[in-house]
């Protein structure tokens, strides 16, 4: 008889057992949550000041590279949303910015001090990245916008930090699917959203072989 059992459940890993599942279709699920279920990540970065020792370049991809607060269902991706452009619109895509300075002492910029004006939810998971040190009298002034993608496009849109699938010992047709996230979703929307990117190109299948 076919039963799932959650055996860990916290905000950023879930570890769930599978009894009676085939195996080709819990490993779709983990290398789905790799690669399919689509995140919020910085991609485009306006870089309008930057006295600091940190290459234009390099920042930005600092800023890529911090993990975003994604809220569920409300960005599409920029190839599904109705704008039909590359660069994206409002309704998929978040501006982000930074306006970080010192006068008098050295001191660190961390990923607190980044802020989403359009939208309160979209924040970074940690407030203690950092990402650039500044001398006296160094800025760095950013106006940047992230975008849903996929993990197959590149590591900074990767939902999940672990996916591993196990046998269980000396049980038959049962295993284990361990996930972790860096935040972006919560463990349990992760494994959701995985069997949901499952379901969906299984749908599409079967939609093109109808169409046949």
């Amino acid at each position: 008889m076919k039963s799932v059992k959650i055996l860990e459940s916290g905000s950023d890993r879930i570890a769930a057992r599978f009894d009676g599942y085939e195996l080709p279709y819990l490993s779709a699920v983990r290398r789905l949550a790799l690669s399919e279920v689509p995140i919020l990540s910085i991609d485009d970065v306006i870089i309008l000041e930057n006295t600091s020792p940190v290459y234009d370049e390099i920042l930005a991809h600092r800023l890529g590279l911090v993990p975003l607060v994604t809220p569920e269902g409300r960005y599409p991706l920029s190839q599904e949303c109705e704008c039909h452009s590359a660069s994206g619109c409002p309704k998929c895509r978040v501006m982000v910015v930074l306006d970080a300075g010192t006068t008098e002492e050295t001191r660190t910029v961390y990923s607190g001090e980044m802020m989403a004006p359009e939208d309160k939810d979209v924040k970074p998971v940690s407030d203690k990245i950092p990402i650039v040190k500044l001398a006296p009298n160094q800025r760095v002034k950013v106006e940047a916008y992230a975008r849903m993608g996929r993990g197959r496009e590149h590591a900074k849109w990767q939902a999940a930090t672990v996916a591993v699938l196990t046998d269980v010992a000396d049980k038959e047709d049962a295993y284990s699917l361990a996930l972790e996230t860096a935040g972006s979703y919560s463990s349990s929307t992760l494994l959701r959203r995985s069997i949901m990117a499952l379901e969906k190109q299984i749908e599409e299948i079967s939609k093109g072989l109808s169409e046949q």
